[in-house]
């Protein structure tokens, strides 16, 4: 059986692959993710999946190897991380009342072959009107300064939403595990048949 590796050094993405009940192991990617003159967002996301994929390969030479990247999108403009509370304030006060979408690539990539799968997931996220007040409590209590978006919808961050809506929750966090598990098993890697 080939070895099942996550591209990422990311602990979320982690915990969302440790849902499957499979064996992995995680490798950091080295990736230049500055985005190509005229790239959009999703064309954006998908090559970096990709290209996290194939980073490690070398590493891995039977391997099935996830790749994933993700951008936040508000008016049509890439979020960054915030760093700080200031930033954070600023974010969450102009997604207010207002929609913010998440595209996240994601790739499998068999490094035995070379053949890549990859594809865009869209999730987007329903702000609820927010006051000065809740967004000064939540960043204090979540520092979500290192999240695009200024907020950890695993946790706290669920009270500043109105709905959600796309396929699977997983994709906000960075990992979308409903199309990762066809994508495996078009790969050749049942996630049900493999269990001990």
């Amino acid at each position: 059986m080939k070895t099942l590796v996550l591209a990422s050094t990311s602990p979320f993405r982690k915990i969302i692959l440790e849902k499957l009940n499979l064996a992995f192991d995680c490798a950091k990617p080295n990736v230049d993710e500055t985005a190509l003159t005229n790239e959009t967002a999703i064309e954006l996301v998908e090559r970096l999946a990709v290209e996290k994929a194939k980073a490690v390969a070398s590493q891995f030479p039977n391997a099935l190897i996830i790749g994933s990247d993700q951008v936040a999108l508000s008016a049509g403009k890439i979020l960054g991380k915030p760093h700080n509370f200031e930033n954070g304030f600023k974010q969450l006060s102009s997604f207010s009342g207002k929609a913010v979408e998440f595209h996240t690539g994601l790739c499998v990539f068999d490094s035995s072959t070379g053949k890549s799968l990859s594809v865009v997931e869209l999730f987007t996220v329903h702000f609820k009107e927010l006051s000065a007040q809740e967004i000064t409590a939540y960043l204090h209590a979540e520092e979500p300064y290192n999240c695009a978006g200024s907020f950890k919808s695993e946790g706290l961050g669920i009270c500043l939403f109105e709905k959600l809506e796309g396929d699977d929750p997983n994709t906000l966090i960075g990992l979308p595990l409903i199309r990762l598990i066809s994508l495996l098993k078009a790969q050749g890697l049942d996630v049900l048949q493999a269990q001990k």
